[in-house]
């Protein structure tokens, strides 16, 4: 960990992570690349016991906005090095990822609804889509139409609501 970073993990928050591909190359471009991470998340997801709360897949980084491992001798650092590792190992360019990440605690419902529109308007603020609703690979359709995703997302009262709405 660089010098003089500290992360405030095992304190039953949530997180909004970010994360990169190797140099910030688009190996994640493609929709089978992207469904990959997708089926990835999802079985870290369940090994690791965790909420996922929102997510948007972009063509050279991820955003996540997740729960720590339920078991609390597990940090967030440890779930996020086995779903970076079980992606790299599915998909071809080594190394796939850069080595760090960003996290930023969540603790307050609103701050939790600015990181979930945020994320979801990415792929339109980078012009990929037009709306939303457009970019199959992120949490907004479940929130949007309550429509099943390849993750399970856990949604929390209001969030739903205020998640569907335009940005911040």
């Amino acid at each position: 960990m660089p010098l003089g970073l500290k992360r405030y993990q095992s304190e039953g928050d949530d997180h909004f992570v970010t994360f990169s591909c190797f140099q910030r190359r688009p190996y994640l471009a493609t929709s089978s690349g992207r469904d990959t991470f997708l089926t990835a998340l999802e079985q870290t997801r369940r090994r690791y016991r965790c909420e996922v709360l929102g997510y948007v897949v972009m063509p050279e980084h991820v955003h996540l906005l997740v729960s720590e491992p339920e078991d609390r001798e597990v940090p967030l650092a440890k779930m996020l090095q086995a779903l970076k590792l079980s992606v790299s190992k599915r998909l071809a360019p080594k190394p796939f990822w850069q080595t760090r990440y960003y996290d930023f605690n969540v603790f307050t419902h609103d701050k939790r609804v600015e990181k979930l529109k945020y994320m979801h308007r990415n792929p339109v603020t980078r012009g990929l889509v037009e709306r939303p609703e457009d970019w199959p690979w992120s949490s907004y359709r479940q929130y949007l139409l309550d429509e099943p995703g390849q993750v399970r997302i856990s949604r929390v009262g209001e969030q739903v609501a205020l998640a569907r709405d335009g940005p911040p």
